[in-house]
């Protein structure tokens, strides 16, 4: 239990790291979200809007449990992906939206409740 934990720990501590890589590096830094879902919380399916840009179709969409086991990922991502709960568990979820290079351009969580 307390491994996982750190896992989840450490793909918080790499999204920011990645954050702050992009700033040093002169590439332009969004403040603004890309990736906006809803309902939170959710029950039945989860839906994420992605603002698109000309590299958002070659980015990646994962989700991990709070244990920090991936449990969905989707490449290639569509302006907007709908994610069925019915395998989800009760809990609290990571999501990390992921460049083509597979670097963390933004991570969040969501609440599934049943």
């Amino acid at each position: 239990m307390k491994r996982h934990f750190y896992i989840l720990f450490l793909l918080i501590i790499l999204s920011n790291l990645a954050f702050s890589q992009n700033k040093i590096a002169g590439e332009p830094v969004s403040s603004s979200k890309m990736l906006h879902f809803y309902p939170n919380p959710a029950t039945a399916v989860i839906n994420f809007d992605v603002q698109h840009t000309s590299t958002s179709n070659r980015m990646s969409l994962l989700v991990f449990n709070f244990m920090g086991k991936k449990v969905y990922e989707l490449r290639n991502i569509p302006s907007r992906v709908n994610i069925s709960l019915e395998e989800f568990y009760r809990g609290i979820y990571i999501y990390q939206l992921r460049d083509k290079n597979g670097m963390p351009i933004e991570t969040g969580k969501f609440q599934v409740v049943k």
